[in-house]
């Protein structure tokens, strides 16, 4: 694979990772997971981790997933380039691996104290990239070592922290997010 087509392959097999936690900013809401428990007198998640917000994120990057097999073929054909399809399993995985990373990423926030919103570098920007790609991994290895390949796996861990940064500041400008990361 050269350089752009890797680049293409990445960002395509990352795009079920990639859309979840914004669904879930858009549509999230009502219970959190946590249900508002304690533990060392931190919350144990907080109430930007609801239910709903977990269930429409998955819902939203599994069809994506959906989609963009349909769409593989005839976008492939415009670019001049493979790209790869998603079986359900890998589908799920992305998805739900994403959500999974996130609520992650805020126990760990929470635990080392850090309230909602805080920063954290490096793990605001790749926490749901590792659990899309952990889970993946067990819903669908042989699509994942097939999918993501070394290079592949480079160009996600670089072009996602960039990307995380200009869409969170995106949302930030229209006012859906409280904070710019």
């Amino acid at each position: 694979m050269e350089t752009v087509d890797t680049v293409v392959w990445a960002l395509w097999a990352m795009l079920p990772a990639y859309i979840p936690n914004n669904a879930a900013v858009l549509a999230g809401g009502g219970r959190p997971i946590d249900g508002g428990r304690t533990w060392g007198g931190r919350r144990v998640l907080g109430d930007g981790k609801t239910w709903r917000g977990t269930l429409i994120g998955t819902a939203a990057g599994t069809l994506l997933a959906l989609g963009l097999t349909q769409a593989a073929p005839s976008v492939s054909a415009a670019l001049g380039a493979d790209l790869p399809t998603f079986p359900l399993r890998a589908g799920l995985g992305l998805a739900f691996g994403a959500m999974l990373g996130d609520i992650g990423a805020s126990f760990l926030k929470r635990r080392t104290g850090r309230e909602r919103g805080a920063a954290f570098p490096g793990l605001d920007q790749l926490d749901f990239v590792v659990g899309a790609l952990l889970c993946v991994l067990v819903t669908a290895p042989s699509w994942f070592t097939e999918t993501f390949t070394l290079p592949v796996l480079v160009v996600v861990v670089v072009a996602t922290p960039v990307l995380h940064l200009v869409t969170n500041g995106i949302a930030y400008l229209l006012g859906l997010k409280n904070e710019p990361w």
